[in-house]
């Protein structure tokens, strides 16, 4: 495997790790705050992992942001890589990149969206 597949693969394993961290704290706050919390027991009881998840958020987050990391550091070696000299194989080489980027960014932010869910929300509530 290429490394620059391995970031790419490792951008969207990052995506689906920091994902987690929407489920376990932005999605139970979305959908309280729109004043659907008898949906949100409903959908506790029917999939009951959403509970285990919010239960061991400290360990959800520090997978995340581990993937994060190593992902970032990834994206940060393979932006030098040379790409083929074939334009064809050249332009798909560099849409690889811009590709894996953004699920890179997009995955960025959905942690630190759970993360204020999860850590800085609290301190509001009164």
């Amino acid at each position: 495997m290429s490394p620059e597949q391995s970031t790419r693969s490792l951008s969207w394993l990052t995506l689906f790790a920091s994902t987690g961290t929407l489920v376990c704290c932005a999605l139970p706050a979305l959908l309280v705050a729109i004043g659907a919390g008898a949906t949100l027991a409903s959908l506790a009881s029917n999939v009951p992992q959403l509970v285990w998840i919010s239960e061991n958020k400290d360990w959800v987050f520090a997978l995340a942001g581990t993937l994060l990391a190593v992902a970032g550091f990834m994206q940060w070696r393979a932006r030098l890589l040379p790409c083929p000299i074939d334009p064809a194989l050249a332009r798909a080489c560099m849409r690889a990149r811009r590709v894996s980027f953004w699920v890179y960014a997009f995955a960025v932010v959905v942690f630190l969206i759970g993360g204020a869910f999860a850590y800085l929300a609290p301190l509001f509530i009164v």
